[in-house]
């Protein structure tokens, strides 16, 4: 650290000089995975099965360009301008028929705070809650932007372990008893409990009384992220955890899977008595979530068939999934396992334990693929042998190809291990 002599006489660089105005927080902050090889993604020469975008190509662009136009026009002063800090009334209202499409048929719009996307969601539960040391538990794997949330706000971040039907209710209860017996505040369970990001496993319908059970005893609010629930293409619904837990959980949306994710916004549905605090740090942070954005969304779910293009994003994400699962059974190892996502977006393979993913990316980008390693999605800071696959935003015959280039690194590296 530079003396104050030696920053007065100009003899540090900037750099140095505003090392110390760093705060322990910003320490915290780090770059996500998925980011690291967004540009690699990019590369016309690689295939990328890395990044889960949503596939825009089928969207009725023609359509949401002459509303955005039609709105420029007839509504400018209002879309243009600054709007309310919770929402527009408008779209609010709609969030509500959008989930009652899964079975959340009580919300409130009221009870509703927009956001920008489902990640300032979760920014704005970490701000409410948690106070640094706090802990909150999540699944594990988990979602990589939720950890770099949790992490900027010097939470400690647990995870629960999983299997094939979802998070487990017997260690959920056992990990809650060891951190309390240690001392621990927890105050959250973070959870995506359809078609988890990035393994693919949905939490079974058993199993979400058990858990919320075990939560409520032990006064933890649930955040139920549910992105892709909207994207099921095999087996039966299943209500998410807020549908029978109206006062336990916040419920996280988002229009990113279902419209388009340029147009960022989110929601949460907030319980009644947590509403005032929610909207207000929202607000904080945002002043309003984007007026034009909203008012064209509430265009598109008045004027377009919004049931109609969910179900054919459902078709072909489903084959999408299909040719992704037969690529694999095709060209992988033996020795190598993967998930049968029912929607979403993701499969989440797993190596012969010993074998460390994160050095296999650059081997696997010089075959002319791009995935994600396996340890960007824990807060356990150990590696990984388990890799994401994503397939929605492209097609079968390169999901083809892609994972005929992957699978020669990974049988090289199980033939080393």
């Amino acid at each position: 650290m530079p003396s104050e002599p030696e920053i007065a006489l100009g003899r540090v660089t900037p750099a140095l000089r505003h090392e110390s105005l760093f705060s322990e927080r910003a320490a915290n902050i780090k770059q996500s995975a998925v980011r690291d090889v967004f540009d690699l993604s990019l590369d016309p020469s690689l295939v990328s099965l890395a990044g889960g975008n949503p596939y825009l190509q089928s969207l009725p662009l023609d359509k949401l360009g002459a509303m955005a136009s039609e709105l420029i026009i007839e509504h400018g002063m209002t879309a243009l301008q600054y709007g309310g800090g919770q929402g527009t009334p408008e779209l609010r209202a709609q969030i509500c028929e959008v989930m009652a499409e899964e079975g959340i048929l009580d919300a409130d719009p009221a009870n509703i705070v927009v956001t920008t996307g489902s990640q300032s969601a979760q920014d704005v539960a970490c701000k409410v809650f948690c106070d640094p040391g706090d802990t909150i538990l999540c699944e594990d794997p988990t979602y990589v932007g939720a950890l770099n949330t949790f992490e900027a706000y010097q939470a400690r971040v647990e995870p629960i372990p999983t299997d094939e039907h979802g998070m487990i209710p017997a260690e959920l209860a056992k990990r809650i008893a060891e951190l309390r017996a240690a001392g621990a505040t927890i105050k959250l369970l973070y959870t995506i409990p359809n078609f988890n990001n990035p393994s693919g496993i949905t939490l079974c319908a058993e199993r979400r009384p058990q858990i919320m059970e075990i939560c409520r005893e032990a006064n933890i609010l649930v955040l139920e992220d549910n992105p892709y629930g909207m994207l099921r293409y095999t087996g039966d619904p299943i209500l998410p955890l807020r549908a029978d837990y109206p006062d336990d959980v916040i419920y996280m949306g988002s229009f990113s899977k279902i419209l388009a994710p340029g147009l960022r916004i989110g929601w949460a549905l907030v319980p009644e008595h947590l509403q005032r605090r929610f909207y207000l740090a929202s607000e904080a942070v945002t002043l309003c979530p984007p007026t034009f954005n909203q008012m064209l969304i509430s265009e598109y779910l008045k004027h377009h068939d919004w049931r109609g293009q969910i179900a054919s994003y459902r078709d072909l994400y489903a084959g999408r999934c299909a040719g992704m699962l037969d690529s694999l059974a095709e060209f992988m190892p033996e020795s190598v396992s993967w998930t049968r996502p029912e929607g979403g977006f993701f499969v989440w393979v797993t190596l012969p334990e010993g074998i460390d993913t994160y050095p296999l990316l650059a081997k696997a980008i010089d075959a002319g693929v791009v995935f994600i390693p396996g340890a960007a999605f824990s807060p356990a800071d150990t590696p990984s042998n388990k890799l994401r696959l994503a397939f929605s935003a492209i097609s079968a015959d390169k999901i083809h190809e892609g994972v005929r280039r992957l699978a020669p690194v990974l049988r090289e590296a199980i033939e080393a291990r």
